[in-house]
This record gives C-alpha cells, sequence and structure tokens, in this order.
C-alpha cells in the first residue's frame, strides 16, 4: 500500500497537499502545469500519486504556463478532465490561451495559488493576480482554509461538468498563507467522492471526436453570432451561481462540510454592521467578531467565496437593512484608488431596497503582510464609528498607519 494514500483518513495538510488530494479525489485524465511558486508542491504531490500508482492521469511536462493550458485546450476539447495550476506572472504568461478556454466553455479546473505581482516584485502572498484575470471568462472561488481546498477542488469539478454550466473554474488560494501552512484536514473515501461526482457521467457536452468533427476557436462571422456567444457564456455564468449553491448543500449533506454557496454568512442575522472578506483572513476576522459580540456590538461577516459571478443577488439579500459595511481588500484597483471588493459593492448600493449603508473600504495583507486580528479590530471599530455618524475615511490602507 502506497504511503501517500490517505484517502479516508484524517491528517495534518499544508493547502497545496489538501489541494492535491482533491485533484486525485476527482480522478483527472490529464494534468498539465508548469511549477512556479508559490503552487509547485501542488504539482510535485501530483507526480508523486503519479509514480505511486494512485493516480491514472497522462502527466504532460510542458516548457511554460501557456503550453500547459494549451494542452488542457486540447484534451478537454477531447472530453478528458483537466487539471493545471498556476500563480502570478505564471497566470500572466498563460493569458491567450487562459482565455481561449473560457471563450470555448471548456470544463478546466484550475488552482491559483495567488501571489503578488511585479512590479516592484516580491514572492509573496497577495490576491492581485486572481483578480486581475476577474473578467476573464472563468468561474473564481476563493478559500479560507485547507479544508475548503480540498472540498472545492471536488466541487470545482461538479460545477464546471454540468450540462447547465460547461464553464471552467479557478479555485484561489493565497499562497504561502494557505498554500504553506498546515491545518486539520478530513480526507474524503474515494467511494464518496466517486458518487459525489457520478451525476457528471449523465451529463451532455460537446466533445471533439474524428466520427463527429467540429471546429474550435474559428473566426466568428457574422457579428450577431459572436453576440450570442457572449450572450450565450453571461448566461451560463448566471445559471452557474444557484447551480453551486445546490452544489454546496449536497456536498454538506454527503460529507458533513459545508460552506454556504456563494457566499457564507456569519452573525449577520441582527447586525447593523457587517464586514465583508476574501480568503483565508476570514477566518481572523470571525474571531474579531466574535469578541465584538460579546463586547455587545451587533457586528457581523459575509465571506465572499463565489467572486465570479458575482453573488450579486445573495449579497443584496444579505446587506438589506444594515446600517455599514467595513470591506476588507487584499488587492488594489488602481482606477478607483480601493480594492477590487469595495468597487463591486459599490455597484450594488443603488439595488437595495432599504436606504443604501455607508461603505467603508480598508486594503491590507499586500506584499506578503499578514491581516491581523488588530487590523480587523480597526475595521470594525471605524465601521462602527460610521454608522453612528462619525466621519471616516473612505479607503484606509491598513499598512501604513
Amino acid at each position: 500500500m502506497s504511503t501517500m494514500d490517505l484517502r479516508g483518513q484524517t491528517r495534518v495538510l499544508d493547502g497545496n497537499r489538501a489541494g492535491a488530494y482533491g485533484v486525485l479525489l476527482s480522478r483527472p485524465d490529464v494534468i498539465a502545469s508548469y511549477p512556479i511558486t508559490p503552487q509547485t508542491p501542488l504539482l510535485e504531490t501530483l507526480y508523486k500519486f503519479e509514480a505511486e500508482g494512485l493516480l491514472a492521469a497522462e502527466m504532460v511536462e510542458p516548457e511554460g504556463e501557456n503550453s500547459a493550458m494549451g494542452v488542457l485546450l486540447g484534451a478537454c476539447a477531447a472530453g478528458g478532465r483537466t487539471f493545471t495550476a498556476s500563480s502570478s506572472q505564471g497566470l500572466s504568461f498563460m493569458n491567450d490561451a487562459y482565455l481561449l478556454a473560457a471563450g470555448n466553455r471548456f470544463p478546466i479546473v484550475m488552482a491559483i495559488g495567488m501571489r503578488e505581482q511585479v512590479s516592484p516584485h516580491g514572492v509573496v502572498a497577495g490576491q492581485q493576480d486572481a483578480v486581475l484575470v476577474k473578467d476573464h471568462g472563468w468561474i473564481q472561488i476563493y478559500m479560507e482554509s485547507c479544508q475548503e481546498i480540498l472540498d472545492s477542488m471536488v466541487m470545482a469539478y461538479r460545477l464546471a461538468e454540468d450540462s447547465d454550466v460547461q464553464l471552467p473554474v479557478n479555485v484561489c488560494y493565497e499562497g504561502f498563507f494557505l498554500s504553506h501552512h498546515s491545518q486539520r484536514v478530513e480526507i474524503p473515501r474515494q467511494e464518496e467522492v466517486d458518487e459525489f461526482l457520478a451525476p457528471l457521467k449523465n451529463m451532455q457536452r460537446l466533445k471533439w471526436t474524428l466520427d463527429d468533427p467540429m471546429v474550435f476557436s474559428s473566426y466568428t462571422v457574422p457579428a450577431e453570432l459572436f453576440t450570442e456567444y457572449r450572450y450565450k457564456a453571461c448566461a451560463a455564468h448566471q445559471r452557474a451561481k444557484g447551480k453551486f449553491d445546490e452544489i454546496d448543500r449536497e456536498f454538506g449533506r454527503q460529507f458533513g462540510r459545508s460552506y454556504g454557496g456563494q457566499i457564507e454568512e456569519y452573525r449577520t442575522e441582527d447586525a447593523e454592521v457587517v464586514i465583508v472578506s476574501m480568503g483565508c483572513s476570514t477566518g481572523t476576522a470571525k474571531v474579531v467578531v466574535d469578541k465584538k459580540r460579546e463586547e455587545g456590538l451587533k457586528v457581523g461577516l459575509i465571506k465572499i467565496r463565489m467572486f465570479r459571478p458575482s453573488p450579486r443577488e445573495r449579497l443584496i439579500k444579505a446587506l438589506n437593512g444594515k446600517k455599514a459595511i467595513g470591506v476588507i481588500d487584499r488587492s488594489v484597483c488602481y482606477a478607483w484608488n480601493c480594492g477590487h471588493n469595495f468597487v463591486e459593492l459599490k455597484t450594488l448600493l443603488s439595488d437595495l431596497d432599504t436606504p443604501a449603508p455607508l461603505l467603508l473600504d480598508f486594503i491590507g495583507g499586500l506584499g506578503g503582510a499578514d491581516i491581523t486580528a488588530s487590523h480587523v479590530e480597526r475595521v470594525i471599530d471605524r465601521t462602527c464609528a460610521a454608522a453612528r455618524g462619525e466621519k471616516q475615511s473612505p479607503v484606509t490602507w491598513l499598512s501604513l498607519e
């Protein structure tokens, strides 16, 4: 028996290894990936699985990230289940093939071990690489824990290959924080995951075969046909939202773990003030929310799990009636001098049924910096002050204070 076969066991794993077990359990046919920090250990683990006979996948070693995605475009077009991973500059180098994957509606699953991009240069944690491709047509899911990485890999295949979706999915987690930090992880049994993914066997999917040839990525004429492609892709993204909620609930029934689907609401029912987070800082934020609750503050938290497509309807419902919202952003939107989630939420305020709450942005965790409990306390205190009518800066750079 392989020493690496931990399926059905509970172990302490870092995020990369947890992700690798999620891939293993999903039984991909083709894996092509180029190593780049901090996702490299995930790829190394998959190669070890293959060497020990645990993983029956075709392992392709390309000369770069663009070629890695190119391999998967062909494999997926032929009907294969595929996987790759990248980070930072590697994701940028992959860009044109990354766009082709979404435009052709190929259900590829890809991990992004999120990392800052140049310049200045820093091989450090950040969400900037993933948010910069947020409108390239991929579904994006952001992780809080190592357990969620493993579970979301499995859910990503169920979502991507669904007949009503047929879109590529990114599983995004902060490099070095989640990729290299170790946590308790329950690894499902293979039979359980096979049962969870079994409905995909009955899903209809376009496949390129010699018996039924077709053309992918051709020049699209007339323009009305191009527009139809875009319209149908947008419609698929909208269908993916409700589908993801259903998949999360089903996963919870089968495995005893669920994450709220598109968003997770934490102590928001009677909250007057809400903090919005995305990624691994959410765990710290929940601890601080509990502390502030003990002090008598009516504060709650919303974790954005599905960033693309936007969980617009769920957010509108969750934010109705709130007095103030504090957004923790681990990225920068240069054009608006704020973070990306702040811009996203700003667009929702006019759609609320109740008077629009005050909205504050707090940028932190850039360049590998931690988002500490002290930072979250300041976020909550200033957001509560804004709710009381005290003037606050609309954007605060936490690490510069």
